[in-house]
């Protein structure tokens, strides 16, 4: 899908950022199901994105954020939709928001609901969300936590939730990124952030967000924040 013809599914132009997500590889490679995939940073520095996870089953680690969630989900940056198609086996509201066509046409087929939308565009329900997602590093996206914060802030209902996947390092970055492949495909630069727990607890409480909770499992790490 082009630029183009994003903007045409989102109301609004495609940015860079977005734009990055709609193109090869990240989509070939959630087309397949698989990696190798990376963010890569200007000074080579490669993180692997668990592309064979994001696209099987909840696991157990997904179950523990699963069971946090309340009221009706907003999945954001949701991915090929394995925590939507698993909240909607438990009979549980959820909805999915991807900029990538291919990551909400995989949740739509595993039974989930999505939408081809950014995060900052007009949503369903702004307001009354009862838990928010960030999980699988999109504390990231836009490379501004503070203002995807507040943003989820405006989502959520009134004494909702936010439910964050940390980096499990103790950092605080914000990069300019893109993805590739490792075999010579790479998509256009972006911005980027990483954050560990206890930066993410510095940005929520100057976007309204309190009451951090931190856990850990399977290796990964996460904080459930209250509105």
């Amino acid at each position: 899908m082009t630029a183009r013809t994003a903007a045409q599914a989102t109301g609004r132009p495609a940015e860079p950022a977005a734009r990055a997500w709609l193109a090869d590889p990240y989509a070939e490679a959630l087309r397949a199901g698989r990696g190798p995939l990376f963010l890569s940073r200007g000074d080579g520095w490669l993180l692997p994105l668990e592309v064979e996870r994001w696209c099987a089953e909840a696991d157990a680690a997904d179950a523990t954020v699963l069971a946090r969630c309340e009221g009706a989900v907003l999945d954001v940056g949701c991915g090929p939709g394995r925590l939507v198609a698993a909240l909607a086996r438990l009979g549980q509201p959820a909805l999915g928001v991807d900029v990538t066509p291919e990551a909400v046409a995989r949740t739509v087929r595993t039974g989930g609901s999505a939408l081809c939308r950014s995060v900052f565009d007009p949503l369903p329900s702004e307001g009354r969300w009862g838990t928010v997602l960030l999980i699988d590093g999109n504390i990231g996206i836009g490379g501004d936590p503070g203002a995807l914060l507040r943003r989820a802030a405006r989502l959520a209902a009134p004494g909702g939730t936010l439910l964050v996947e940390v980096a499990a390092a103790d950092v605080d970055e914000r990069v300019e990124v893109h993805v590739e492949d490792g075999s010579g495909g790479r998509g256009e630069p972006f911005p980027w952030a990483r954050l560990g727990a206890r930066a993410l607890r510095a940005e929520a409480a100057d976007a309204g967000w309190s009451r951090a909770v931190a856990w850990n499992a399977a290796g990964r790490a996460f904080v459930q924040l209250r509105r």
